[in-house]
């Protein structure tokens, strides 16, 4: 039964975009048994058998987000973020990041900070937050689950995702995990994506997929991830969207066994999110946070992980 509910379910993942390593069909012809049978008892279930709960926040303390769980990524604000994007990630500023309802509220904003008060302010027109919990909550494997609203607005790019906890790992050597990102410019499409030095969106060869979630600013949804040394299954609701299965050793494809740390925010504007430019009159803007959860099999839960490994001369083919 577990078998025949496991083709079910993979059969009906809808993967878009370049998916080099195995299409929908391919999957549903190999032997799949001892793939993603975990993730298939979490529509009823809702976390793999097997797993139990290592770290959580519920936000059920008003305020500033928990320091003993959450930092603040602010090392760009000066010489400007990524991607060509337009926010000021703030610090400890409740306008931006707070507890409120029994939700994380990260909130962006249309304004201008005065250099006086924020010496890193780079002359960014927009404000937000970025939480982290590198050092405070890594993790090599288990099953993530986020349940979220997401705020709507062209030039708005709220994300779940992850990345390498090692500070020395440069982008892409390391990996990302995006277990979630909306494009404000196409409001209700969920996009699940990781990449490699192998596979990114610099090289167009990110593997990715997409689906419609129309009320996804409108309601609260579980963004889920089951990651293993095997493959990864990116799930919303307990219904799988995306497979990316380990198909080769070499760290350019798969450097995903070293521990990773969550990020939540919200960017503004960017390369692909600033195509149709920033709708001003959206702001403020809001993605709220009802729990970050995260679990591992039993047997490995509290395992140390070692350092991350660096990518080797020549590992990009």
């Amino acid at each position: 039964m577990a078998y025949k509910l496991l083709l079910s379910i993979i059969a009906g993942l809808a993967p878009v975009g370049p998916v080099a390593n195995g299409s929908v069909q391919d999957d549903v012809d190999q032997d799949v048994a001892g793939v993603p049978v975990a993730l298939s008892q979490t529509v009823q279930t809702n976390v793999p058998a097997g797993y139990e709960l290592v770290w959580s926040d519920e936000f059920d303390q008003p305020g500033l987000p928990n320091p003993a769980k959450w930092k603040y990524d602010t090392f760009r604000n000066e010489q400007g973020w990524f991607n060509n994007e337009k926010q000021y990630y703030s610090a400890n500023r409740e306008q931006n990041a707070r507890i409120a309802g029994g939700h994380l509220v990260i909130e962006a904003h249309e304004e201008e900070l005065a250099a006086a008060e924020y010496a890193d302010w780079g002359e960014q027109e927009y404000t937000s937050a970025r939480l982290i919990t590198q050092g405070l909550g890594d993790w090599t494997y288990g099953f993530f689950e986020i349940r979220a609203k997401l705020p709507c607005g062209v030039g708005t790019w709220p994300a779940i995702w992850m990345l390498p906890s090692d500070p020395d790992i440069e982008w892409p050597h390391g990996g990302e995990i995006d277990i979630m990102e909306h494009v404000g410019f196409e409001p209700g499409v969920i996009h699940h994506s990781i990449h490699t030095t192998a596979f990114n969106f610099s090289r167009g060869t990110q593997q990715t997929a997409e689906h419609e979630l129309p009320d996804a600013c409108d309601a609260m949804h579980k963004y889920q991830l089951l990651w293993t040394a095997d493959f990864m299954l990116f799930g919303v609701d307990d219904q799988p969207k995306f497979l990316f299965r380990k198909e080769s050793s070499r760290r350019s494809r798969w450097p995903f066994d070293q521990p990773q740390h969550l990020l939540l925010n919200i960017a503004v504007g960017g390369s692909w999110v600033g195509q149709r430019g920033i709708d001003a009159d959206a702001f403020p803007v809001r993605m709220e946070v009802d729990y970050v959860r995260v679990y591992q099999p039993i047997a490995a839960a509290g395992a140390t992980a070692g350092p991350a490994k660096t990518t080797e001369a020549g590992d990009e083919q």
